[in-house]
């Protein structure tokens, strides 16, 4: 008597599912947004020189632990720069950029490609760094590999024009450009130093933050850190 009702239910409930399934389909984006603007090249937007710092000629240290094929496909624009300033300051800067920063090619991040080239993560703190132009959302990690290189890193990564806080930052930002149709570009800033005294490795990557972005365009600053030009 009650097969009916039950098959009734079914037919409801598989249409509902199929329904759905059609729209997350045709919702999902398909436009990456890097398309709808000029493109991003952003090695000529750095200077080999600034504010007392000069790029060496052979940059050493920066960790790159996928395999260049790896690199290839996560990655459009892969840069690794080492720059070293009057005082003897040392940093080593690595910048990814993406243009698809879906799930399945965001980038990277530190504190899990260090451990993978055999490093130990001591520490991982959320910060900001301070600049003229704002403070931008960081991630501060001190990394030991063994014990003959105390590496501190500071990175921040960006969905769009906008720095990311954090995982759930990062997905609110992604599924408001889906919505419009759009798959976001992104990238990781990163920086490091062998230095075995954290708290002055991080102030010396904060003041390289503040003396490139000073040298930078406005729209090269907006888009390496998310902040507004001013």
């Amino acid at each position: 008597m009650n097969s009916k009702p039950i098959s009734l239910t079914a037919a409801i409930l598989a249409g509902c599912m199929a329904v759905t399934a059609a729209a997350a389909h045709y919702a999902k984006p398909t436009l990456f947004l890097a398309d709808t603007r000029a493109e991003l090249k952003i090695e000529p937007s750095l200077p080999a020189e600034f504010a007392g710092w000069k790029l060496q000629a052979v940059s050493g240290g920066v960790v790159n632990p996928q395999q260049e094929q790896m690199l290839n496909s996560l990655y459009s624009e892969l840069i690794n720069r080492t720059y070293v300033n009057d005082r003897g300051d040392r940093v080593m800067l690595s910048i990814a950029y993406g243009k698809n920063q879906n799930d399945s090619f965001q980038v990277h991040k530190p504190e899990i490609c260090y451990p993978a080239q055999g490093f130990q993560v001591q520490s991982n703190r959320v910060g900001e760094l301070a600049t003229p132009y704002g403070a931008i959302p960081v991630r501060r990690i001190e990394t030991t590999y063994g014990s003959q290189r105390p590496e501190p890193v500071t990175y921040w990564t960006t969905l769009g024009d906008e720095a990311v806080r954090s995982g759930t930052d990062k997905k609110l930002k992604e599924m408001r450009y889906a919505v419009k149709g759009y798959i976001a570009d992104g990238l990781l800033f990163r920086l490091s130093s062998i230095d075995p005294d954290s708290s002055r490795a991080f102030s010396v990557h904060e003041q390289f933050t503040q003396d490139l972005l000073q040298a930078l365009k406005p729209e090269d600053r907006k888009r390496l850190a998310g902040l507004d030009s001013k």
